[in-house]
């Protein structure tokens, strides 16, 4: 069994802990105010157990940032250690490494068993302890690598091990309502981010600096809306020019020049839950292509919004969207699909594939589901009105129809910065 290492309790104490050799509990400080309520948590557990029960499962270990964080309320940064969270028919359990003490122990909603650096399978041995006489485990095939498989299938030959993955990703695709809340605070804060690149926004000054000035605003802006939650992640991708042809391009040291096309991509995460804002400027002067593409782009967005209801089949929508493309021939410079679902994600963790817009993706549109619509097209360099062209809204999909979380204005009648 783990030892526990009560650090809160050893200070003043006349002797050191005894340290343990494979595995231990840090229980350093209370518990802190968690994003969600507990009843908010229970029925994410329950639901969880529910889905354990219909297929047959005792237990299940998640390695995954998104689901580790959906059902525990802890994000972890695994630094090349991987991390977990078991749960069982009555226990949720995260595990994680030595190095980050007591901290996941004040931010996981259950209990948390820490594994130390010792031993290479002192992981292996937090997952046994923690799965017991489990026959079938649940996990996540869409995230665990083979060296890890392999070695917990090595330690425990006798279980099966099933995949829970897609059954856990169509119920993160329903929100509720504290995390519809979230989600509109989290867009009402990426407008924040949107009028600081705004503000920003000026003949020479480079991309990096209007990134900093956004992301300053909306990390003040999340500290002074949610006290009690750590800090982290949140940024700005600010393109300029050539930069704009990719829609995840970094930044850069590039200078805005007069003349250039500009996309502000501002993403304040809170708790995991990444919002985004997204949007085509320019800056003082643009040509009569630029704006003839900008509003086609515009005529797309807007088009995609009112497809958003309840009932309606994501490849449906893509496909209906790619008819106003090929009326202009401007289909062959559409990049990626036309929008997807928000909740636990970012640039690096997270993905509900299953609610994309894309041709290929047959789910049916239900109340509370949070989309996005975010047309874009790239013009190569040799065309006239290069460049990247992008707009893009949250919408809560509701019983009559979609709720609009985004504010901040589109268009060449609103976005030709002239600072």
């Amino acid at each position: 069994m783990a030892e526990c290492l009560v650090l809160d309790q050893e200070v003043g104490g006349s002797s050191p802990p005894r340290p343990a050799k494979n595995l231990k509990e840090i229980l350093n400080g209370e518990k802190v105010v968690g994003t969600f309520s507990e009843k908010e948590m229970r029925i994410r557990l329950d639901s969880l157990r529910t889905v354990m029960s219909d297929v047959g499962i005792d237990s299940v270990l998640f390695t995954s940032i998104h689901n580790i964080n959906y059902y525990s309320d802890f994000l972890y940064c695994s630094f090349g250690r991987p991390y977990g969270l078991v749960v069982t028919k009555n226990k949720a359990t995260t595990i994680s490494a030595n190095i980050d003490a007591g901290q996941p122990h004040r931010r996981t909603y259950g209990e948390n068993l820490v594994y130390t650096d010792w031993r290479r399978d002192n992981y292996a041995k937090a997952v046994i302890e923690l799965v017991g006489d489990s026959n079938k485990i649940g996990i996540e095939f869409d995230h665990v690598n083979l060296s890890l498989a392999q070695k917990l299938k090595d330690s425990m030959p006798k279980s099966e091990w099933i995949d829970i993955s897609q059954e856990c990703m169509k119920l993160r695709m329903i929100k509720s309502d504290e995390e519809i809340e979230l989600i509109r605070q989290g867009a009402r804060i990426a407008d924040i981010g949107g009028s600081a690149c705004v503000e920003a926004i000026s003949e020479g000054v480079p991309e990096y600096q209007v990134a900093l000035h956004s992301t300053q605003a909306m990390v003040s802006e999340i500290a002074g809306t949610f006290p009690h939650l750590e800090l982290m992640d949140t940024w700005t991708w600010f393109q300029s020019g050539i930069n704009t042809d990719g829609a995840h391009n970094p930044v850069t040291s590039r200078e805005i020049e007069k003349g250039d096309i500009l996309s502000l991509n501002c993403f304040p995460m809170i708790s995991g839950y990444y919002t985004a804002l997204e949007r085509t400027l320019f800056y003082k002067e643009l040509t009569d292509e630029n704006i003839r593409l900008w509003e086609i782009n515009c005529q797309v967005h807007d088009a995609g919004k009112e497809l958003l209801k309840p009932g309606a089949v994501c490849g449906d929508i893509a496909k209906q969207l790619n008819e106003i493309y090929l009326e202009h021939d401007l289909l062959k410079y559409r990049t990626f699909g036309y929008g997807h679902s928000f909740g636990v994600l970012s640039h690096y963790f997270g993905r509900e594939a299953g609610l994309e817009l894309r041709e290929d993706i047959e789910t049916v549109l239900e109340p509370n589901m949070v989309i996005s619509m975010e047309p874009m097209i790239t013009i190569p360099e040799s065309q006239s009105g290069a460049g990247g062209y992008r707009e893009h809204d949250i919408l809560l999909i509701t019983e009559e129809g979609n709720e609009n979380f985004t504010g901040f204005p589109y268009g060449p009648e609103n976005n030709v910065i002239n600072n």
